[in-house]
C-alpha cells in the first residue's frame, strides 16, 4: 500500500473542537445565564477583520481587548461563527460582535479552566507572552483579587507541526 502525502492537521481540529465547546458553553449561557459562580475572561483580536466593536473602543485596545462576562451584560445571541453581545463600559452600554476564529483566550477562572489559541497563519506570539501566566493576560479589567487565580491553560501548540 502506497503511503499518501495527506497528513492529519491535528491542530486545526482541535481549534475547531475548542471553538465549539466555546459555543456550546455561550449557547447554554445565553439560554440560562451564568451558573453559579461560573464567569468568563475572554481575550480577542480587535483587528480581526469580522469583530465589531465602538471606534472609541478599537482605539483604545488597538490590538487585542479582555471582555468579562459576569455580573452584566445583554443581548447575548450565539450563531456558528461568533457571538454578539453588549457589555458595560463605565455605565455605557456598547454592542460587540466577537467571532470565534478572533478570539485568543477564554479563562473561566471559577473552575480554573482555560483555553489558548495561537494564531491560525502560523504566527508565534511574543515567546513572553507564552510563558505568561493566565491572570496577567486577563486583568485589563482589574477582576476582584479572590477572582485572579491562575488557570490551567490548554496550549494547542504542541498539536502543530
Amino acid at each position: 500500500m502506497a503511503q499518501s502525502d495527506r497528513t492529519i492537521d491535528y491542530g486545526k481540529l482541535m481549534h475547531r473542537a475548542m471553538r465549539g465547546l466555546i459555543q456550546r458553553v455561550l449557547e447554554d449561557v445565553s439560554r440560562e445565564g451564568l451558573p453559579g459562580n461560573h464567569h468568563f475572561f475572554i481575550t480577542f483580536d480587535t483587528m480581526h477583520p469580522d469583530v465589531e466593536i465602538a471606534d472609541w473602543l478599537s482605539d483604545r485596545y488597538p490590538g487585542e481587548m479582555t471582555i468579562v462576562l459576569q455580573h452584566w451584560f445583554d443581548n447575548l445571541v450565539v450563531n456558528d461563527d461568533g457571538f454578539a453581545i453588549t457589555l458595560n463600559f463605565g455605565d455605557n452600554p456598547e454592542p460587540l460582535y466577537v467571532p470565534y476564529d478572533s478570539i485568543r483566550t477564554f479563562v473561566d477562572p471559577s473552575v480554573e479552566f482555560g483555553l489558548r489559541f495561537e494564531s491560525q497563519d502560523g504566527e508565534i506570539e511574543d515567546e513572553d507572552q507564552d510563558e505568561a501566566p493566565m491572570q496577567e493576560m486577563v486583568e485589563d479589567e482589574e477582576p476582584e483579587p479572590a477572582q485572579k487565580g491562575a488557570a490551567e491553560v490548554v496550549s494547542l501548540d504542541k498539536f502543530r507541526k
